[in-house]
């Protein structure tokens, strides 16, 4: 992987983001995303064939088929083969694995995943139930207006039974401190010009409230509603040679997993990511690591509960010790494995389908030195990144693990 870009992810947050004032559509930001992706070949002839990441155009924009924006980034793309793959909020990722297994099968040399949505079409309460949509329809009926949020509001106050409330929100406060901490060192993040003078503060002063919001979650336990698009060339090492990249500029892929739980069940148990836990595993497995010599991570924390959840299925802490490993620093940018390095779901922001893309980008960016002021120092002992995108309550999960190559 490599020539990775990303649009702003934009909305509450960004100085520039005006809810009264018409914002660019979809075609901008897959045009701007793919466009910055192939600024960076010699030749965007090379490009064999492009998978489009997106989740729900056609309730937050009325646009369906949206394999056929290709072209529009650059007429050469026009007459190529083009999908539009779909997830929920890990149609991201799923667009990369595509890209990734197409390579692997040698119908490709080189591949162009991008993923993009655009929510602020609508207001937060009808936009939660376009989002609800990643669960099953039949339970929804009787799921809270606010369906994910509750959900995983549900999943914290079953993790404040058994562990205690006011642990669990310290690591949760702390999840939202390196979030935000982390957004603030890159550009294109929706909370770069956050400036809360103390974040686990003002996390704290704001107690979930059921009567306004969800029970066990306030508004900084959430990811954002975001516009935004990322986009990575995926090749073959033939494929770096035709574009001009040296190999030092990529990222090898070294193992990989995508699998998927029945919609149609809860999750096996409230206080555990069963899916994520058996990706994960199986992708380091493929990968001949383990989550020991990764270095750094990007995780799909839609909510902080879900950060510490993920933390938990790593093995990186054993069940119900995630909060306290994260509110010990552990996974702060100078902690034992920095997770979230430009601030993740919460604090980059999260355009649905765009995320296990944007996932790929920043992993590509650490193990290259391209971060910029969010660059971190990699371990020599830890040189491996892991991304992990999810789709729905635990339902659908994309595992990838990568190294700088050689």
């Amino acid at each position: 992987m490599a020539a990775g870009a990303n649009t702003i992810s934009m909305g509450t947050g960004r100085k520039e983001f005006n809810p009264r004032k018409e914002r660019p559509g979809l075609e901008h930001y897959i045009s701007e995303a793919g466009k910055g992706a192939l600024a960076q070949i010699t030749g965007p002839q090379n490009i064999d064939e492009v998978y489009i990441g997106n989740f729900a155009a056609e309730r937050f924009n009325k646009q369906g088929h949206t394999g056929g924006f290709a072209g529009m980034i650059d007429p050469v793309l026009e007459f190529k083969p083009s999908m539009r793959v779909e997830g929920a909020c890990g149609s991201g990722g799923l667009a990369v694995v595509s890209a990734i297994r197409s390579i692997l099968a040698e119908t490709s040399e080189v591949s162009l995943a991008l993923g993009f949505e655009v929510q602020n079409t609508v207001k937060a309460i009808y936009g939660a139930d376009i989002l609800a949509t990643a669960g099953w329809a039949k339970k929804r009926k009787a799921g809270h207006a606010y369906f994910f949020p509750g959900q995983f509001s549900d999943r914290a106050g079953v993790y404040y039974e058994k562990y205690g409330k006011d642990y669990a929100r310290k690591g949760m406060g702390r999840w939202f401190r390196n979030a935000i901490e982390n957004a603030r060192l890159d550009p294109t993040a929706q909370e770069y010009h956050n400036t809360v003078p103390d974040l686990e503060t003002a996390y704290g002063q704001a107690p979930p409230n059921g009567k306004y919001f969800v029970d066990h979650l306030n508004f900084y336990d959430c990811s954002k509603v975001s516009d935004g698009a990322s986009s990575i060339v995926v090749a073959s090492e033939e494929g770096l040679k035709k574009l001009g990249i040296n190999k030092k500029d990529a990222v090898e892929v070294i193992g990989f997993a995508q699998l998927t739980r029945n919609i149609t069940n809860d999750p096996p148990n409230p206080v555990e990511m069963t899916t994520i836990a058996k990706t994960a595993a199986l992708a380091l497995k493929n990968a001949g690591i383990t989550i020991e010599q990764v270095g750094t991570a990007e995780v799909h924390d839609c909510f902080s509960i879900a950060g510490i959840l993920v933390v938990e299925a790593l093995g990186l802490a054993a069940p119900g010790k995630g909060a306290e490993f994260v509110a010990n620093g552990n996974t702060a940018r100078d902690g034992i494995l920095p997770i979230n390095t430009t601030g993740g779901l919460i604090g980059w922001g999260h355009p649905t389908g765009g995320t296990g893309v944007h996932q790929a980008v920043t992993i590509w960016q650490q193990l290259t030195g391209k971060a910029g002021a969010a660059q971190i120092n990699m371990n020599a002992e830890r040189p491996y990144g892991l991304s992990i995108n999810m789709g729905g309550d635990d339902v659908t999960v994309v595992a990838i693990v990568y190294k700088r190559a050689e």
